[in-house]
C-alpha cells in the first residue's frame, strides 16, 4: 500500500514563501489526478490546487483564494508532489494534504501544518 507524506509546513510571517512536499512510498501508476487540499480552524476542507492528468497535457487549476501565489508541481523521478506558496497570508494557516487519485482509488496524506503570522 503506498503512502503519502507530507513535509515543509511550518511558522512564517506573512509575505513569507513555504514550499509543501508530498512523497509518495512507492510509484502510483495511472495517475488522474493530484490535489492539495487545505483545513483551516473551523473551516471545511478546502481544495486549493488541483493538477488533472487524464488526457494528453496536464490541467492546472487553482482556488481564486491562492491563484498567483501558489504553484502545484510533480517530479515524476522523485514520486513527489509539491506546492511552493508564496505572498503568503495569516489566512493561509491551516493543516494542508495532499491527494493523488489513480482512477477509482484515491490515496491521502497525513497533513502538515502551515502558521502564517502577521
Amino acid at each position: 500500500q503506498v503512502q503519502l507524506v507530507e513535509s515543509g509546513g511550518d511558522l512564517v510571517q506573512a509575505g513569507g514563501s513555504l514550499r509543501l512536499s508530498c512523497a509518495a512510498s512507492g510509484t502510483i501508476f495511472s495517475i488522474t489526478a493530484m490535489r492539495w487540499y487545505r483545513q483551516a480552524p473551523g473551516n471545511e476542507r478546502e481544495l486549493i490546487a488541483i493538477i488533472l492528468t487524464g488526457g494528453r497535457t496536464n490541467v492546472v487549476n487553482y482556488a481564486d483564494s491562492v491563484k498567483g501565489r501558489f504553484t502545484i508541481s510533480r517530479d515524476n523521478a522523485k514520486n513527489t508532489l509539491y506546492l511552493q506558496m508564496d505572498s503568503l497570508k495569516p489566512e493561509d494557516t491551516g493543516v494542508y494534504l495532499c491527494n493523488i487519485q489513480a482512477g477509482a482509488t484515491v490515496y491521502w496524506g497525513q497533513g502538515t501544518q502551515v502558521t502564517v503570522s502577521s
